[in-house]
C-alpha cells in the first residue's frame, strides 16, 4: 500500500465530518464513539460537525488505532449516517 503524500494528510485531518442521522443501530464501537461525540457537540455548541484531526485528537488514536478511524468513518458514511466534507 503506497503511502500518502503530507498534502493528502493535511487533506483529511481538515476534512469535516457532519452528523446526518442520529442513530447507531448495527454500529461498531468506534461508530458509535464517533456519533456520540457528533451528538454531545450537538448539545454543548449547537454544532453536529468536527474535523477529522480534532476527533482524532480527542479520541487520542494514534497508528493501528488512527486507521481504524479512518474505516469507521468511511462506513459511517456509507451508511449515511455521517457526511464527509472537504475530501
Amino acid at each position: 500500500m503506497a503511502r500518502r503524500t503530507q498534502k493528502d494528510a493535511q487533506q483529511t485531518r481538515n476534512a469535516i465530518v457532519v452528523l446526518l442521522r442520529n442513530t447507531t443501530w448495527k454500529c461498531g464501537k468506534i461508530e458509535r464513539l464517533i456519533v456520540e461525540y457528533l451528538q454531545n457537540r450537538l448539545r454543548k455548541y449547537g454544532v453536529a460537525h468536527s474535523s477529522i484531526g480534532e476527533m482524532a485528537q480527542y479520541f487520542n488514536f494514534n497508528g493501528k488505532q488512527k486507521s481504524e478511524l479512518f474505516d469507521a468513518l468511511k462506513r459511517l458514511e456509507k451508511r449515511y449516517i455521517v457526511e464527509i466534507k472537504g475530501l
